[in-house]
């Protein structure tokens, strides 16, 4: 049945309605929907309907959007007088184009929130995008969201955090995938499950300690009882520190409680290694990896410098022939999904894998859009998306009981 035309708002909302304009919403929201508004109020409310979509293949992520719209206005004012109708399920797969939500009632409500919508759909779907097929690619290794420092403010962190939690989630559904298993700040923890953020230290301790065992020792002493993961490539010994720390914390090596992070910087390769021994890594340990064509940026990640597949095989193997098999391997240092898939072709021997990589690396494929495809109740749109009219109808006649929040 087709919504009826908008009621008119109550009295009582108007020094609501005036507040929202002059303080958290109006002054962030694009002055021509603010214009619009304004010209709403002299010639009087229209029922409209939008329609949201991603220019790009991505997957559904609405809930911190329709939270703010929600809290924003209040849920009686939402109740009585907007509309939302979901087309799609938290993190399933959307394709580019194609309506993901429609939001209808007051336009004197609705025109308001474009500019916010939008802000907070996009980027949370592109990142839980990246983050499922992060995952799939690597299905036995966690992860770990370390995107904070590389986010404009926290609201972005949030928006990120939030598409990880939803694209991992997806992972391990579909590919019975680790997937993320925390992030690195408190404040957004709780995407994940948790209360607490993930990590122990930074290249700063070690820095500040004067030795990799010491910072160690310091961090021990610190927050006894925790389990510990030692960051092993600061002074370029990853191998040779990554022992000692082994057989100064031989007890939590052997108790499964001690995690060696190598993080080497691609300035340089791992201590002892060059082009060649790391090609006689990889024979020795995953052949097809190398023996079949590879091109050069493939072959970086293999062979290169930096966390190279190589480097993790040979911490691995030097590990497991000390008498440690027990000791986890995490690392960071530039895990996309290119990277990612790159490993995957090795067979590398990860336990964790610490990130911000899933992050959209184009940032012009986050722009969602949102047209209004009905004003009181008569399908009009502009010239060219028309097939949102159509997928409106499809939508009625397809869905039983349509998903209204």
């Amino acid at each position: 049945m087709e919504n009826p035309p908008a009621n008119p708002l109550p009295e009582t909302y108007q020094k609501h309605l005036d507040k929202l304009d002059n303080a958290p919403l109006g002054p962030w929201t694009d002055t021509y929907f603010r214009n619009t508004m304004r010209i709403i109020e002299q010639k009087g409310d229209a029922h409209v309907r939008y329609a949201y979509f991603m220019r790009c293949p991505a997957r559904y992520c609405p809930r911190l959007a329709l939270d703010f719209l929600i809290d924003t206005l209040g849920k009686e004012l939402v109740s009585q007088h907007i509309t939302i109708e979901e087309v799609f399920t938290e993190g399933e797969w959307v394709g580019a184009g194609d309506p993901m939500l429609f939001i209808s009632g007051s336009f004197r409500l609705l025109v308001m929130f474009e500019t916010q919508i939008l802000q907070m759909l996009g980027p949370a779907c592109v990142a839980a995008d990246n983050a499922y097929n992060m995952c799939k690619a690597l299905p036995q290794t966690s992860f770990i969201a370390m995107e904070a420092r590389h986010c404009v403010g926290n609201d972005m962190v949030s928006l990120m955090n939030y598409g990880a939690s939803v694209g991992s989630s997806w992972a391990q559904k579909d590919h019975n995938a680790q997937g993320f298993i925390g992030n690195a700040t408190e404040a957004t923890s709780h995407f994940f499950g948790n209360t607490r953020g993930l990590g122990t230290m930074p290249h700063a301790l070690v820095g500040y300690a004067g030795s990799t065992v010491h910072a160690a020792e310091m961090f021990q002493e610190t927050f006894p009882g925790q389990p510990l993961t030692v960051l092993v490539d600061y002074f370029g010994k990853e191998y040779t520190d990554a022992l000692e720390v082994c057989k100064r914390f031989s007890n939590l090596a052997q108790e499964g409680k001690l995690s060696l992070r190598i993080d080497t910087t691609r300035g340089r390769y791992c201590e002892g290694l060059d082009r060649a021994s790391s090609y006689a890594v990889l024979e020795h340990t995953c052949l097809d990896a190398i023996r079949s064509y590879r091109n050069e940026k493939e072959l970086d990640h293999l062979v290169g410098t930096g966390v190279s597949a190589a480097s993790i095989w040979k911490m691995r193997l030097m590990l497991n022939q000390a008498g440690f098999p027990k000791v986890r391997i995490v690392v960071s240092g530039g895990f996309d999904l290119f990277k990612c898939q790159c490993f995957a072709l090795a067979h590398v021997p990860i336990d964790a894998i610490g990130t911000g990589s899933y992050l959209p690396e184009q940032w012009s494929k986050t722009h969602a859009t949102a047209d209004i495809i009905a004003y009181n109740n008569q399908p009009r749109v502009k010239i060219g998306r028309e097939y949102l009219v159509k997928a409106y109808e499809t939508y009625k006649k397809t869905c039983n009981s349509p998903s209204v929040t």
